[in-house]
């Protein structure tokens, strides 16, 4: 009970800052700036290139949660706009100007820098068997900038959990597809208006 109280209290403070790529404007912007005209693109991009130039059915199998077609729409297209090196570069960047705002003082304090080195930690100490998203962001150069640090860290911890959740649904045999139905129901929206299923096919 405690260490699920304390796990829950870590993704309370982390989410927010691994978030940041889909709620604040300065990633996409990046993003854009780099030739994107749409937010899909960006996002597949950048969560992506990690794993470098592998074609969509790599993709759609370690994201595990789109509609059908969906990774193709964007993969490998968007490597036709950049590069898997400049789209983490950018993402990056772009991230860390929109914490940087959100921070503000608190950027050029020893609190934050405890913080980066705390999270980073912990984010590199955690076990990459059976994490193939965990693993592939595990494999970039960590940023020397400090809250591009921080921001990388928490996105570490982010893709863990996440194939963490891929690996549950696989044991209860939980399509990505219909896992995100489900959420979507659990949410009180259609299921076509839910953000990563909007090409649902007809029935």
């Amino acid at each position: 009970m405690v260490m699920r109280f304390l796990a829950r209290q870590m993704f309370e403070l982390v989410e927010p800052i691994g978030a940041i790529p889909y709620s604040a404007d300065d990633p996409n912007e990046a993003m854009y700036a780099l030739g994107f005209t749409d937010f899909w693109d960006t996002y597949f991009a950048g969560r992506a290139a990690p794993l470098g130039r592998v074609p969509a059915e790599v993709v759609d199998a370690l994201f595990y949660n789109f509609a059908p077609g969906e990774v193709a729409r964007h993969i490998p297209k968007v490597w036709r706009t950049t590069t898997p090196e400049a789209a983490i570069a950018a993402r990056q960047q772009g991230c860390a100007k929109a914490l940087r705002s959100i921070l503000g003082d608190l950027v050029d304090t020893p609190v934050l820098e405890r913080t980066a080195d705390l999270l980073l930690e912990a984010a590199t100490s955690a076990p990459v068997e059976g994490r193939p998203m965990y693993a592939a962001l595990r494999s970039i150069p960590i940023p020397e900038d400090l809250v591009e640090r921080l921001f990388h860290a928490a996105s570490l911890l982010r893709e863990h959990r996440g194939d963490g959740h891929i690996a549950a649904l696989m044991v209860e045999n939980i399509g990505g597809l219909e896992a995100h139905v489900l959420v979507a129901l659990d949410m009180g929206l259609p299921a076509t208006k839910f953000g990563r299923l909007h090409h649902l096919p007809g029935p």
